[in-house]
């Protein structure tokens, strides 16, 4: 299967669960970890960014891509299965410009940056987090 082909059933999942909250808005929707599937996490790990600092666990994008389809399985089941939790965020404190101060910011693992990725903004499916309902359409 072709990378784009997997980005449109991708696409095409994200549009039936939109089409279902907008056309049911009575129903509530609790969780969709259930439509998260390895292709789903293929495409996350591809959007997310691979140059940046590693998070507490040192683990690099190179060393992670080393073992793709394992690390992503791994972390599949971890997540489906309610075992995965966020590990915590590397503080680091950056200068600011024109001053002495600094201000303190946060560096994530790769892995907790793909999950933040999945809902395909990276603006948050997180462990404990009833999640990935960002992108739906908000009810009026």
């Amino acid at each position: 299967m072709t990378r784009t082909s997997e980005r449109e059933i991708i696409s095409t999942k994200r549009q039936k669960i939109a089409n279902l909250a907008s056309e049911a808005p009575e129903m509530v929707l609790t969780t969709l970890a259930h439509h998260i599937d390895l292709m789903w996490l293929e495409e996350a790990y591809r959007r997310t960014r691979k140059d940046g600092a590693v998070g507490v666990d040192g683990v690099t994008a190179e060393a992670y891509e080393a073992d793709l389809q394992a690390n992503l399985s791994d972390l599949l089941e971890r997540f489906k299965s309610g075992r995965y939790r966020a590990p915590p965020v590397r503080r680091v404190h950056i200068p600011k410009d024109g001053t002495k101060k600094t201000r303190p910011i946060g560096i994530t693992t790769l892995e907790d940056k793909v999950l933040q990725r999945v809902d395909g903004t990276g603006a948050g499916l997180r462990a404990g987090l009833s999640g990935l309902l960002l992108w739906l359409p908000a009810r009026t």
